[in-house]
């Protein structure tokens, strides 16, 4: 079996227990991105799974666009990261 180098840990441990690994991650080709894609990528970047330059490359966001998410989660949770909700909280 091989088993690809990747920089950092291939797994982490969450505060609620649960396990994170890169193969949670969602794939490089995503384009759609529903609230539960969102918070599995800040909480891997929030746990040191994969590095925020990683995650804006890999993915081809923005800075602004992933500090919104961090935002949106720290503020209101899950729902703060549902596209109605980071509109109204741009329109604040």
């Amino acid at each position: 079996m091989y088993l690809k180098k990747v920089d950092g840990p291939r797994a982490v441990t969450l505060a609620d227990g649960t396990i994170l690994t890169r193969a949670d991650l969602p794939p490089v080709e995503t384009r759609r991105w529903v609230a539960s894609r969102k918070a599995t990528i800040v909480q891997a970047v929030a746990h040191g799974l994969i590095s925020r330059g990683e995650v804006i490359e890999r993915y081809e966001l923005s800075d602004e666009e992933l500090d919104l998410w961090i935002e949106g989660i720290a503020r209101h949770g899950m729902q703060g990261l549902k596209v109605t909700a980071i509109q109204k909280n741009k329109q604040l």
